[in-house]
Formats: C-alpha cells, structure tokens, sequence
C-alpha cells in the first residue's frame, strides 16, 4: 500500500501556493515531498520540518539556515532553494527538484563502480562543495544519500541543514552531527568544523564508490568512531586489487586524520582528484570491479596465473627452531591450498629444487630475497616517490613538515634513508615539505582572481571568502586588496580574504512605464544585462510596459550585473461605487477606500454639499487608481 496515503500533509496546499502530491523520503529531522507551485506551475521538493521538531527553536533555525545560506549558492552542481516558509506546525524549505535517485541508491544495487564512474561523480560533487567552500559555508554531513544523481545523469549536492561558515567552532557536548561513517577525527574529538571535514567525507565515499564498502565498520556507532580516530582508512586497492596506485593516494590524502595534511577545501582535492585522472589508463578507468570476493582456493584477490608447488616433507621435519622455518613453511602449502601470484610461485619453485639438491637455504632467503634498498626519493614530488617505493614493493607512509631548502610538496627526508636495508615489504615513511614555517602573503593586486588563488597556492597559502567592491582604477574581476596584507608574514595553509573590484559602478536608470524593448535597449546600453520576470502584474502603468525593476533608479550596479524587469497587466478594474446624494466627505471617503481619487466640482454657485451626480456611474467597472469627480446639487 502506498503509505503516503496515510501522510497527513499530502494532497494539501500549503500556505496557499504549494501542492503536495507524494512523499519522496523521510529523514531525521523533515520529510521530503513532490509537490507543484501552483503560482508558478513548476514540479518541486518540498522539505517539511518534523512537527515535534517545529516547537524547537534550535531546529528551526538551522532548518532556516540552510534555506538562506544555500540560497547564497548559484552552481549547477547544488540542489537550489526557492523558498522558505510556515504554516501552522509545518515549517519547509521548496527546492529544486531532482528526477533520478541518490548515489546511495546506486551503490546499494550495483555495489564497487569503475573508477571512471566514481570520479565522473565526485568531480561535480567536489565542485560543488568548493563553491559552497569559497563562499564561506562548509556542509558537515557529505554522505552518499545527500549527492543526487538525476535522470539526466546530472550530479546535485543536497542537505544544507548542517551547514556552518568556515571559521565557526561547533562544540556538541556529546553528541556529533553528521553521519558516524563519514566523521573526521577532529569533528568526533572536538565537535570543530571547516572545510577539511568536507574533503574528508569525500574520501570516504570515493573508498565505498570504490570498493561498494565502507572502510570502517562496527557493530555499534562507538566502534566506527573508535576506528575513524585511531586507523586510517585502508587503500581501495586492499579490497579490490588492481586499483591505480593514484586512486590509493587520493583516498589517502582526502582522509588524512591529521586535518593540517589533507587538502584545504574541495577545490584543492578536486585539482587532485583531475591530476589522478589525468594519470591513468583508459583500462585503469575502465576496470571492472568485482561484485564479490571469491571463495575460491586461491582467496581474496587471486589472479589467473596460479602456481602449484607440492608439499615438501622435509621442511615440516625441520628442528624447532630453524631459522627460515616461517619461510620455509610458506613455501610448502598444504594439499589443496595455492600460492598466489608468479613471484611467489617462482621463489618456491627455487626454493624445493634447492632442497632437493641438498642446498640450505635459509641463508640465500633471508639475506636475498627478503631484503632490498630504500630507493633515493628525495626532492621528487610526493606522487613520484610513492610510485618508486611501491615499485620497489615497499609500503609507504606520509608525514609532513616545515622546510626552508626542500619546495612544498617534495620529499625532504625518508626512514629508513635512502640506500638502507630494508625488508623487501617493508614500510617506508616520507616526510614532505609544507615549505617555509612561516610565508609572505604575495602582492595581488590587480591579479585576475584565478590567477591571484594560483598565486595563493603556490606559497601555501588559500584563498577565503571572496567579497566585491567598486573600483575605478582596478579592472572589473581583479583583485583591488588582502587581509592579510600583501608582505604579511602568516602560517601555510592560512587563508586569504580578497577583495575583487566590480569596476566602475553603472547608475541604474529609471524604465518604468517604458516598452520592454526600449527599456532593454537603453540598461544593455549602460552595461547591464536584462531578464524579463515570467509572471506579469496590475499596475497604473499602461499593459505590456515596465511595472517594477529589481534594482531602483540611483542604484549602483556593477557592468555585467542583472537586472529584472516585471511587466505591466494594466490597471486593475473594480467597480465604482454609487455615492449620489450623499454628502461630499462621505462620498469621498467611500470612492478613496474603493481604491479610486478623488475630485470634488461644487458647481455653482457653490452652495451645496450634497453629491448630485459623479463621472463614472455606480456599479460601473474603472481602472484602479483612476480619478472619479463628483458634482455637487446647488440648494
């Protein structure tokens, strides 16, 4: 049966625009509904507070919140807020739409998606975020079930209920908002949120886009909090073997529980969610990733090419003791087991034709086939020396650290060093540079904004909220100032607030009553561009002329800003009162409370104060706002 029969709130209208036709979701804080605005007759969602939850103040106000803050957001790539309101117990946001259904949902019947699929996805996701980031707001509950991927195979960000700006401290005493399994460490420890939290989230669901699991599980909620503070998140590749190296190291540096090492906002790690793509292989894009874990003899993970060594008795008869007896054991499986892999295979191989020559060999083992060298990685960029150590079969691990001699982004230092002997699966950590401990805010003045936050970027430093102002020396999308000043000396990864000019500012003319074309033609003429409103309106001036503009004669405006026109119906006509024979005040009153001016002619000799006939008959219709005389009778 379709429960939304029993929903109380379908097949009504909401503050008298708004009809709700089905229930689409129910969360922990509103339930989302299709609804029609049948003001405008567009299909829309409508999310509708819990009742209980209306009479709280704090859930009312950050359920307003979100509607005035992602009101502020205008990007293809998050779900659009139209409008805010309340009747009675029911308080709701009206949104955009989205024909389709959420990543949740694709994950749930497809499990693991190809690496092109998962980055398709979170490009625009990333997008998304890091103009929610530069604009001065972070999410806090980036899950799967708030990206929306529509019919159309567009890509939406939904959910701003959660939404703060970036520098606010949230302390939850106790209780942590957001969904456990996409907290970063520091939300869990301290209840502080900014933009990291975000990039964080996202790395978790690049590993399940990528894998089709979590990477923390847990019987209880404490357990995944446990695990997101005290383990990293394990490389994708660890469950699906043959994933691209590049897509373990963006996963890595996305879920960094150190927030100082992970990339600064969205825009950061969407920069490097492109470098992996550009890196890989059609084929690496294109990989299918299995459905299942085989159960197979082989295990977890095993390849076609599988070598089958017989079982040497020898080594089991071995002295307690031995010291290859680990080793030797591994490469004597018992009946029906398999090793997996050719490199395996062959060292097992040398290994039962060196015992049956009678050659020990545990001396050869240890000294040569379990050690090697720490490549020299010093100097190269993080992803180059990741590449040489796992080429050399070694695992790494990342920490970072100031430096005056070594480029942000290089390695500056190895342990073991380099030319070390090493196990030959061995873990290898790399220091890289985060550059000078303290830098200088470079000199952008007059920089085009993009190329100013490159600029930023490459000392270390980020660019913060973007605010605009008139200039008239500085172009239009320049930047006129900083704060912190240029040649200020601030901390890496530090943000930058910039002011960008708007130009010299346009004075906004007065179109009122003019055509449509003219009034076009004359704000293009000053620079401006021109939007028509759909719906028209009454008004005195003449039908199919301007009634209103968004912005008043006076206004300052910058070149390339826009301006709204609304377009006159005309007058609208009511019905004139009949006031003959009464006296002149009354007369008057009543045509002024009808909506009409009015003017009094007392005739001659003008003696009377009785209203003897009026220009408009009663009962009569006349444009709202026109002039009605009245005559007065002479005695």
């Amino acid at each position: 049966m379709d429960t939304s029969l029993e929903d109380p709130i379908v097949g009504r209208v909401l503050d008298g625009r708004y009809r709700v036709d089905a229930r689409i979701a129910v969360g922990g804080m509103a339930t989302v509904y299709r609804a029609v605005d049948t003001r405008l007759d567009r299909v829309l969602a409508l999310k509708v507070m819990h009742p209980a939850l209306a009479a709280d103040a704090t859930f009312v106000e950050r359920f307003i919140r979100e509607a005035k803050s992602v009101a502020r957001l205008s990007h293809p790539n998050v779900v659009a807020v139209f409008d805010q309101g309340a009747e009675g117990a029911y308080v709701y946001l009206a949104m955009e739409y989205v024909a389709g259904c959420t990543l949740r949902d694709v994950l749930r019947e497809r499990g693991a998606l190809r690496p092109r699929a998962a980055l398709d996805i979170l490009e625009p996701v990333l997008a998304a975020l890091g103009a929610a980031h530069r604009a001065g707001f972070v999410h806090r509950d980036m899950k799967p079930e708030n990206v929306l991927i529509g019919d159309d195979g567009r890509v939406k960000v939904a959910d701003f209920g959660l939404v703060r700006g970036v520098g606010d401290v949230t302390n939850t005493t106790g209780s942590v908002l957001g969904t456990v399994s996409y907290l970063a460490p520091e939300q869990i420890e301290d209840g502080t949120s900014d933009t990291r939290v975000d990039v964080y989230a996202c790395g978790v669901v690049l590993h399940e886009m990528l894998t089709g699991a979590k990477p923390h599980g847990g019987d209880t909620p404490a357990q995944v909090l446990y695990r997101h503070l005290n383990e990293d998140v394990p490389a994708p590749s660890a469950a699906v073997p043959g994933l691209a190296v590049e897509l373990d190291e963006l996963v890595a540096a996305a879920t960094a529980r150190n927030p100082e090492v992970r990339p600064v906002d969205a825009v950061a790690l969407l920069a490097m969610a492109r470098e992996a793509r550009a890196a890989l292989t059609d084929a690496q894009l294109d990989a299918v990733p299995p459905r299942a874990r085989p159960e197979s003899a082989g295990g977890a993970g095993a390849i076609s090419r599988t070598t089958v060594i017989p079982r040497i008795r020898p080594v089991e008869e071995a002295e307690e003791g031995t010291p290859n007896r680990t080793s030797r054991l591994e490469m004597a499986p018992a009946p029906g087991r398999r090793f997996v892999g050719p490199r395996r295979g062959v060292v097992a191989a040398v290994v039962a034709v060196l015992l049956v020559l009678g050659i020990g060999t545990g001396v050869w083992y240890i000294n040569s086939g379990q050690f090697t060298h720490v490549p020299s990685v010093l100097g190269r960029s993080e992803q180059e020396a990741r590449k040489r150590l796992t080429d050399a079969g070694l695992d790494v691990k990342v920490t970072r650290d100031f430096s005056d001699s070594f480029d942000r982004g290089t390695v500056m230092g190895s342990d073991p060093e380099p030319r070390a002997r090493i196990r030959g699966n061995g873990s290898v950590t790399i220091v890289i540079s985060r550059g000078p401990e303290i830098v200088k805010v470079p000199d952008l003045e007059s920089m085009p904004l993009g190329e100013a936050r490159r600029a930023l970027n490459k000392v270390g430093l980020a660019a913060g909220v973007v605010t605009r102002e008139f200039d008239d020396n500085i172009q239009q999308g320049a930047v006129i100032g900083s704060t912190p000043a240029s040649g200020s000396e601030v901390r890496p990864d530090s943000g930058v607030a910039l002011v960008v000019s708007k130009g010299s500012p346009v004075e906004v003319p007065d179109v009122t009553g003019e055509s449509v074309e003219d009034a076009t033609s004359e704000l293009e003429g000053e620079g401006l561009k021109v939007e028509v409103a759909a719906e028209r309106v009454n008004s005195e001036e003449d039908a199919g002329s301007v009634a209103r503009q968004s912005a008043a004669e006076g206004d300052r405006l910058a070149r390339g800003e826009t301006i709204t026109l609304t377009v006159s119906k005309g007058p609208r006509m009511i019905s004139v009162p009949d006031v003959t024979g009464k006296k002149t005040d009354e007369a008057t009153r009543l045509l002024e409370e009808a909506g009409f001016e009015v003017t009094v002619d007392r005739g001659f000799p003008f003696l009377g104060d009785t209203v003897g006939k009026q220009s408009v008959e009663g009962g009569r219709q006349a444009p709202e706002g026109s002039s009605i005389t009245i005559t007065t009778k002479g005695l």
